[in-house]
């Protein structure tokens, strides 16, 4: 008999989302459901999951056992979200005015907004500033099913602050529920007092920073944004090269805006990720579809910018590449961290099915961290890190928007979330 600490029982329906990972092409349009599912855990891992008669067959719950009565819930693997910049201070809100007159993303950041706004208030903020920040938004995140995400620096841009965001990082990591996977991003921009000297601040990231990082464990990849006005294909590949000999993986901003070979490259560098893809060529696509690097689409922020681009979920997925979904989190281009929402937009305005988005911010969403060994989906041995909701269907996480549907969380096999409530100690909190 296999023993359990921890039981859900009977949800209407269960999205394990199981199977070989990552999933391309047919293997995306399978979310693994089960019909009036039971699932056990056994020290924050699942031991057991399917129909009740082979439950009761094969599980023996402990004495003591936490039992969560799921009746006409549905569950889902708790959302990965691949793509955060989660440690910032400041707002951006005053910018919208100017965005509805017209004004591009490259066209704030020429006159000192954007990143450049961000990077200010950042700097001015305290590690402990930025951990509460952190905190907060966690919260929110967890409230929506998000159980898992990757957390990126990128607006400290010295050595000082870029260490300081990346430990408030591990600050509120160590405070939250919701896993943080650190990304050093210090090639996000290039800060004001090195506009004229970009060379000098290359050799700052590659020479002084990046050892740092590494040095204090505060990162397990590196991000370069490749695009037209920040780092250019050449220099993407000189930081790329210096960041895999330090020991990061590598993750590649690539071809938001302008494509520059960014996606080729990473694919080339045998890179864990290639992000945004707005612009992304047939080359690019190409490139993706026989690689290990995983294509991470972030459909909030052509919905953002106003923009009527998106990046070609559809030619992804039917070339072969590995296609995840995640919030790009940020106060600039995509102010947003509800992964129902990026799952909506993956369906409504990238032409992907539910199951295709589902599994793209679930089990792909896993992979393109490098995490699907423990989690993005629900097997035996993966952490019990799941989402039930108050739907009839999977179906209806997509086809009723606008609301919250999330009733319990469980991390790791203890309820973190329970009535829509985030559970502190003994009590359940509202607030987000």
């Amino acid at each position: 008999m296999i023993k359990a600490d921890c039981v859900v029982a009977g949800c209407r329906a269960l999205a394990t989302c199981r199977g070989p990972i990552p999933k391309r092409r047919e293997a995306l349009q399978d979310a693994g459901v089960i019909e009036n599912a039971w699932l056990a855990g056994r020290g924050g891992r699942i031991v057991f999951v399917g129909p009740e008669d082979e439950f009761r067959r094969t599980v023996r719950p402990e004495a003591g056992a936490a039992v969560i009565d799921a009746r006409g819930l549905v569950g889902f693997p708790g959302f990965v979200d691949a793509h955060t910049h989660l440690p910032f201070a400041g707002s951006r809100g005053d910018e919208f005015s100017l965005r509805l007159q017209g004004w591009t993303y490259q066209q704030l950041a020429a006159r000192g907004m954007g990143i450049r706004s961000t990077v200010r208030a950042t700097r001015s903020a305290t590690r402990e500033e930025l951990r509460d920040l952190c905190l907060a938004r966690l919260d929110e995140m967890l409230l929506h099913g998000t159980t898992t995400a990757e957390a990126k620096s990128g607006y400290g841009l010295n050595r000082e602050d870029e260490i300081k965001q990346l430990e408030a990082v591990r600050d509120a990591d160590a405070l939250h529920p919701v896993d943080l996977i650190p990304t050093f991003m210090g090639a996000h921009e290039i800060p004001d007092e090195f506009r004229d000297r970009k060379e000098d601040y290359l050799d700052l990231l590659i020479h002084t920073v990046m050892p740092a990082v590494r040095d204090q464990s505060l990162a397990r990849f590196f991000d370069v944004f490749c695009e037209e006005g920040v780092f250019s294909l050449d220099e993407t590949k000189r930081l790329a090269e210096a960041a895999l000999s330090a020991g990061f993986g590598l993750k590649i901003h690539a071809d938001e805006f302008v494509p520059l070979g960014g996606t080729e490259l990473a694919a080339r560098k045998g890179a864990v990720s290639a992000e945004h893809l707005i612009a992304i060529t047939e080359s690019g696509i190409a490139a993706l579809a026989g690689s290990v690097t995983a294509a991470i689409l972030l459909p909030n922020v052509p919905f953002f910018l106003m923009q009527d681009k998106r990046a070609p979920a559809r030619r992804l997925i039917d070339a072969g590449a590995v296609v995840a979904l995640a919030s790009d989190f940020n106060p600039g281009s995509s102010m947003t961290s509800n992964m129902q929402w990026i799952i909506q937009l993956g369906v409504f305005q990238m032409r992907m099915t539910i199951e295709e988005a589902l599994n793209a911010a679930t089990a792909n969403g896993a992979y393109a961290i490098r995490e699907h060994e423990d989690r993005g989906s629900l097997e035996p041995g993966k952490f019990l890190d799941l989402v039930l909701c108050d739907m009839t269907t999977p179906a209806d996480l997509v086809y009723h928007v606008g609301r919250n549907p999330v009733k319990f969380v469980l991390k790791k096999g203890k309820v973190v979330v329970s009535g829509g409530r985030i559970v502190r100690g003994d009590r359940a909190d509202s607030s987000p």
